[in-house]
């Protein structure tokens, strides 16, 4: 994983510039890995998309 990457995409995030699904991409990682990472640095995320990914994420392992 790309360091700068991860921060670049966890930033535009924090600032709303991208949706989750689109910093995710950035950074390299599911929408519930970034979400982890989104929560371990304390920046917010909505209930929303915090569902939708771990939900996708759920979905993908079931396979």
């Amino acid at each position: 994983m790309a360091t700068k990457g991860l921060s670049t995409a966890l930033t535009l995030y924090g600032a709303r510039t991208l949706t989750l699904s689109q910093a995710a991409a950035q950074a390299g990682l599911s929408e519930a890995e970034f979400v982890e990472q989104l929560e371990r640095r304390g920046i917010e995320v909505t209930d929303s998309e915090r569902a939708a990914a771990l939900g996708e994420e759920r979905t993908a392992r079931a396979d």
